[in-house]
């Protein structure tokens, strides 16, 4: 596709999609078919990322699952039949750039296309660590190890056109916009503005992602799951998540709670409704382009999106930044 086509700035206003909070992954892709297409799902072996591989398998696609723990991997999808589709297992730690680069490196050389990329893994409210040139463990998993593997894969992603790439995100996003100053939290560590900024960090990356990627046919969107109980939850313990409200004494988990085939239903739709033809760059909800935050609302902590998480020029300023600490930029080789 020409670098010339031109495209539509999609607004963040929902489309009345007809899916809703309670809408499962099978749902939203009933009657859609990926035979013949090829998709990667980053953490696609537990939780969320596993019920997106069972789905999108289910409908046809071939799905890549890289995973830092691959035995355990193959022997989770082992279990599931994916017929039609297939799964496949392949080595990648997000937290290691030269694993990033292998497998990037490695999926290349078989001369395959992407159709569907989705940013799944993650890490939430971990114990400060450092990974890489000291940097802060839930940034560098959650978004620059991302950030590397969609500009390596850039060629795999543009060589048909019409791929799209899924980032992750979350209401935590709510809980900080980039720290400018400290990204790194290298003057105090903060476990939960940690994990916000990662999740505005993936926001951000899809808005300038789908900005570069679209007039070559790739588009890029952002996607909260809703609140679930996954593996995703293994750095808290029981008394933070009853204090939080997730889940009474007794270990009732909240009715506002999705199930996991109810939370990775945006991402699939995401990726693969015909309702986002010629859209891109929107950060996404409850299976629909989710409307901006409401100051001081009732529901202002947990819908809805904030303005500094889809602002361009932030977008931009995070990726320029991503650029400068990894040395990777498929649209501007450093």
């Amino acid at each position: 596709m020409s670098s010339e086509t031109n495209y539509v700035k999609t607004e963040q206003h929902p489309l009345g999609s007809g899916f809703g909070a309670q809408s499962t992954a099978d749902d939203v892709i009933a009657g859609i078919d990926l035979t013949g297409k090829l998709a990667i799902v980053t953490g696609g072996y537990s939780g969320l990322g596993l019920e997106t591989v069972r789905s999108l398998a289910h409908a046809g696609a071939t799905v890549i699952v890289p995973a830092r723990r691959p035995a355990h991997a193959a022997e989770v999808l082992h279990a599931i039949d994916f017929s039609p589709g297939t799964a496949e297992v392949a080595w990648l730690d997000l937290a290691s750039l030269d694993s990033v680069r292998a497998f990037a490196f490695d999926f290349l050389d078989t001369d395959r296309s992407i159709d569907i990329l989705i940013d799944n893994a993650a890490i939430m409210a971990a114990p400060e660590t450092r990974v890489g040139d000291g940097w802060e463990a839930q940034f560098a998993t959650n978004h620059l190890g991302h950030y590397v593997l969609a500009n390596l894969l850039w060629p795999a992603l543009v060589r048909d056109g019409g791929a799209r790439v899924i980032a992750v995100s979350s209401s935590g996003h709510k809980l900080s916009d980039i720290r400018w100053d400290d990204p790194q939290f290298t003057e105090g560590y903060e476990k939960w503005k940690a994990y916000g900024q990662a999740k505005t960090a993936d926001a951000l990356f899809a808005v300038r992602l789908d900005e570069l990627g679209a007039p070559f046919g790739v588009r890029a969107f952002a996607v909260h799951p809703g609140g679930i109980m996954t593996p995703l939850q293994r750095h808290l313990s029981r008394e933070e998540m009853v204090a939080s409200g997730w889940m009474t004494e007794d270990g009732v988990v909240n009715e506002r709670f999705k199930s996991t085939t109810q939370g990775a239903a945006t991402a699939v739709w995401a990726a693969t409704s015909p309702q986002l033809e010629g859209k891109g760059g929107v950060y996404c909800e409850d299976c629909d382009i989710a409307e901006f935050s409401v100051p001081d609302g009732p529901d202002a902590r947990v819908r809805g999106v904030e303005t500094y998480a889809v602002d361009s020029d932030s977008a931009e300023r995070l990726w320029q930044l991503s650029a400068r600490l990894t040395g990777v930029d498929a649209f501007s080789p450093l």
